[in-house]
This record gives C-alpha cells, structure tokens and sequence, in this order.
C-alpha cells in the first residue's frame, strides 16, 4: 500500500504532462513465496503486479514504469541473514546499476542480472520440488514481540 500511495500523487500530473518516469521497487522475494518471509514475499509479489498493471494503465502517455527488483545488499538488515546470498551487491554498485535501468526506462530489471537467472529458475520449479529445496532452508531471524 505503501508503494501505491507514494507513486498514485504523481501519475495523473505526469500524464497531463505527458514525460516522467516513476519507479517501483519490489524484489526478487516476489517471484515465489519465501520461508520465512510470507509477507515480505507477498508484498514483493503485489508491488510487481500493481506496477505491470500501471505500466500498461500508462502506455502511450509519456509515462514510463520502471519495476525494479534487487537482489542482496549488503546492508544492516541483510547482514543478520544466516544463509547464502549470492550475487551480494555493496550499496553503492547497487544504486549505480538501478540509477542505468532507471535512465534506460526498462520496463522491468533484476539487479544485478545473475539474480534474474536464479528468480527463473524458482519460477519455473515445480511446487513439490520447490516445496523439497527450501523446507529446511534457513529463514531470516525474527524479532520477538513487544
């Protein structure tokens, strides 16, 4: 919700215009739902389906939507994780790949791009062998309730 209320103010004066391009990100997360991470996963999911919605509400305007989905960064919140990361990004070679998508105004990226093999692949697993891989898989630690 929050994705939708923070891009909804600018799309109709965009459109008057008829330039601008609005970014949306979501997440690799949101290829298939996580252990560990349901709501994560599910949000991830929903922003990229409201994203590739209003991309297509906005063809031909002048507007463009771009859906970014990254990978790891090494951040505070990613370096609690107890499992692999692969293709682990340091932030600022994150943000330079993003800030070429965004200039680009591709329509959809993974970043960086070795991500988007390994989404494809889960996309493309059957659920009992994706259901086998990943339900022993580490999940990310919990907080406990206030």
């Amino acid at each position: 919700m929050g994705l939708a209320a923070s891009l909804q103010p600018f799309v109709e004066p965009m459109r008057a215009r008829g330039a601008g391009t609005l970014v949306g990100i979501a997440s690799v997360a949101g290829f298939r739902g996580l252990p560990g991470s349901g709501a994560y996963s599910a949000s991830k999911a929903a922003a990229i389906a409201w994203l590739e919605s209003l991309r297509v509400e906005l063809a031909g305007s002048g507007v463009a939507v771009v859906t970014l989905c990254p990978g790891y960064v090494d951040t505070p919140m990613t370096r609690v994780n107890r499992y692999p990361m692969p293709f682990i990004l340091a932030p600022d070679a994150a943000a330079r790949r993003m800030a070429r998508v965004i200039d680009a105004r591709r329509a959809f990226a993974v970043v960086p791009w070795q991500m988007a093999l390994v989404g494809a692949l889960l996309r493309r697993l059957p659920n009992w062998a994706y259901d086998r891989a990943f339900a022993r898989a580490p999940r990310k630690p919990r907080n406990p309730p206030a």
